[in-house]
């Protein structure tokens, strides 16, 4: 069966429910080993950023398996790595449902999921028995009714917990369907975040002669001024990277739309432009000293290359992996390696 037809009868059921019969799917041929002949490898072509080896520079953005139960079958993919979570200290159903709405017309997703999963537990247990042997991150937040003065003990949990089976892990201060959230991403509270937790990793790694690389996802709508003070921050703080972006609150490409007026986060082809100037202004802010993860609309491997023009290292895909199923990894993948060439 072909990705177009699968995606057709997908489509025929309310996105939340296909997202999950996918993801079932991918499980079955896994473990039936169809995956492997349906799905051709990317060709090799191993990067390594932050200290960790990747076999290809092309990773599953957080979003998909928030609970890390389908590590192993997505890694069959081909992707390079992937980043499983968001994961919070304790399990939590999210927002009330619907709470994902496709758009076809323009390659997009909205969503306001809410940070639903299962609990960083959960996600630790199944992450200790994984047989993927690429990189993986965890995606890490708070819980929803953790006051925002109290989000440091959140994270700090999470990364406590995550550290012993994460290869990365990712701070996610950008989604904007938690509310509050995102005053995390600037100014003191931000200071005070990203400091708290590079003191907790510092110990974490001198106890287990362990170095986990830290991240932190911002948004597409931060502006110039934040862009720079996330660069100061992260490089002031020790931390290890950035992945730019997450999905933008601000509908005005999708206006008209059926869903354009939903409460949530919209991602896919829209926010490709904002996503790439975000990413463009934050590598050079950083001038080389951290390596910047693109993501946010990459839907062919004209796209992938375009991040990497901007300045990303790796980069992520999620919706359009949506629109464009497997294909799309390994289109991705060829366009960096050849792009990797010309720049050699």
């Amino acid at each position: 069966m072909t990705y177009a037809l699968a995606r057709r009868l997908l489509f025929l059921l309310p996105a939340e429910t296909a997202h999950a019969a996918a993801l079932t799917a991918i499980d079955a041929a896994r473990a039936t080993g169809l995956l492997a002949r349906l799905v051709p490898a990317p060709p090799a072509d191993p990067r390594t950023v932050m200290g960790l080896r990747f076999a290809n520079p092309v990773g599953l953005a957080a979003g998909l398996d928030k609970n890390a139960d389908h590590v192993d079958a997505l890694g069959g993919l081909g992707f390079g790595f992937v980043e499983v979570g968001t994961v919070t200290p304790r399990a939590q159903p999210g927002n009330p449902r619907p709470r994902l709405f496709r758009i076809p017309a323009e390659g997009a997703l909205i969503n306001r999921m809410g940070f639903n999963n299962k609990g960083v537990n959960h996600a630790v247990a199944r992450l200790e028995r994984r047989r993927f042997d690429g990189i993986v991150g965890v995606n890490i937040g708070k819980n929803r009714d953790t006051p925002l003065e109290r989000a440091f003990d959140d994270y700090r949990l999470c990364l406590k917990r995550v550290h012993p089976v994460a290869d990365y892990v990712t701070v996610n201060v950008s989604s904007p369907n938690t509310p509050g959230l995102r005053s995390l991403q600037s100014g003191s509270a931000l200071d005070r975040l990203l400091g708290g937790l590079a003191e907790v990793r510092a110990r974490l790694e001198a106890c287990s002669n362990r170095r986990v690389p830290l991240l932190v996802k911002i948004a597409p709508d931060i502006d110039a001024r934040g862009i720079e003070t996330m660069a100061t921050g992260l490089r002031r703080h020790g931390f290890d990277g950035a992945i730019a972006t997450n999905t933008t609150a601000d509908h005005a490409a999708v206006a008209g739309h059926r869903y354009a007026d939903e409460e949530g986060g919209l991602s896919g082809a829209p926010v490709f432009e904002r996503s790439t100037e975000v990413l463009r202004q934050l590598a050079a802010a950083l001038d080389g000293t951290l390596p910047v993860i693109g993501v946010g609309g990459i839907d062919s491997g004209a796209d992938a290359a375009a991040k990497r023009t901007a300045g990303a290292e790796l980069v992520q895909l999620y919706t359009g992996l949506i629109y464009r199923g497997p294909a799309l990894v390994r289109e991705a993948a060829e366009a960096l390696r050849k792009h990797g060439a010309q720049e050699d």
